[in-house]
């Protein structure tokens, strides 16, 4: 018998997906609260940082909780002979407070190691996206993509790794104190409880250490998948250019039209300029001069190549003076924009061939304008 299997449940999840993510990618990824975290690691560093306070202050964490279960049970001994609900209230509340006064050293210290290493790992973002529903978490394909799943293999691994390599340094170790449990009955409880506190602090460092490796290999890995699943096609780049930078073919329609407008508003203007100035074939540039309203001459067209001679063929039609400067043509078109007046440095130059013109154009029957 023969079954169809979709292959899509065992095909990585980055396939087809080639490029790194783009910075916006990464800004929505964050927004909605994905980030690379392994839990993990929260928990190795919380261990160590426990055994490490406890390490620091133990022997008056110890004598603080030897001298609170002394009182209690002289007070409990007081009470059982004759009940009183006021004084077992006060019982009850001196013991909460002094339980609180020995252990927030020890809750402050878990409270900020939590935080640091949480901050360490993804910085801060509040964001309540996470905890949105999304319905498409109850498909019964996405739950058997998620069994079925690198993901699903590298957290079982890791879980057989703690529970065989963290188990093995518990018993090789505690199998090690063996001969010391022998010698309590000569020991008083109180050396007793500090040498067993001694031993669970080894036993916890040992662990500790092993579980902050285990972690950082499960950080690697998160750190690895994260980066996969932001992993982009060309595609969606493209896409992502077009929504954020505009579609490149109508950014270029536009262009051109821009283009198309700005040598329509050229040509209007060459009729009415005083001079075309050339070198004579590659460079073009129409110069118009209104003594009463302007202090310079402007450039109101200039082009190279085929637009010159556009600019050319207009002023011949229109009757305008076209003169060859190549060095004040090749001047003009450089350093002055279209509708721009021309700077001082060319004033001179200018003012010449203008002259020229004006002579010229009163030999052959008077100005043209």
């Amino acid at each position: 018998m023969r079954y169809n299997l979709d292959l899509q449940f065992f095909s990585a999840e980055s396939e087809g997906r080639t490029e790194s993510a783009t910075p916006k990618k990464r800004k929505e990824a964050r927004d909605k609260g994905q980030v690379a975290k392994s839990q993990e690691l929260n928990t190795a560093v919380l261990i160590m940082a426990f055994f490490a306070i406890m390490m620091v202050m133990g022997g008056n964490y110890l004598e603080n909780c030897l001298d609170l279960f002394s009182t209690l049970y002289k007070q409990m001994s007081i009470l059982v002979k004759e009940f009183e609900t006021l004084y077992f209230l006060h019982i009850v509340r001196e013991a909460i407070l002094e339980i609180i006064l020995i252990n927030i050293v020890l809750f402050l210290g878990l409270a900020v190691t939590a935080l640091v290493i949480s901050y360490m790992q993804v910085g801060y973002k509040f964001t309540l996206e996470p905890m949105a529903p999304k319905f498409n978490k109850m498909n019964p394909l996405t739950g058997v993509k998620k069994i079925i799943s690198t993901e699903a293999l590298f957290q079982l691994g890791l879980s057989i790794g703690k529970v065989t390599f963290l188990g093995a340094i518990f018993v090789n170790t505690l199998l090690g104190q063996v001969p010391s449990f022998m010698s309590f009955y000569n020991m008083t409880m109180k050396n007793v409880a500090v040498y067993v506190i001694d031993v669970i602090r080894d036993i916890g460092f040992s662990i500790g250490l092993a579980f902050l490796t285990l972690a950082s290999i499960d950080y690697a890995y998160q750190k690895y998948k994260f980066e996969e699943s932001l992993k982009m096609t060309k595609q969606d780049i493209k896409d992502e250019y077009k929504q954020s930078e505009g579609d490149p073919q109508i950014k270029g329609k536009i262009r051109q039209k821009m283009r198309e407008m700005s040598m329509r508003r050229m040509m209007e203007a060459v009729p009415n300029a005083d001079v075309i100035i050339t070198n004579p074939t590659h460079f073009a540039v129409a110069v118009y001069y209104d003594k009463d309203n302007a202090a310079a001459p402007v450039v109101v067209a200039k082009g190279i190549d085929f637009m010159a001679q556009k600019i050319k063929e207009v002023a011949k039609d229109n009757k305008v003076q076209i003169v060859e400067n190549k060095a004040l043509a090749r001047a003009l078109y450089y350093t002055v924009e279209v509708d721009h007046p021309i700077p001082p440095e060319l004033y001179k130059a200018v003012a010449e061939v203008l002259a020229y013109v004006y002579q010229l154009e009163e030999q052959q029957g008077g100005r043209r304008r």
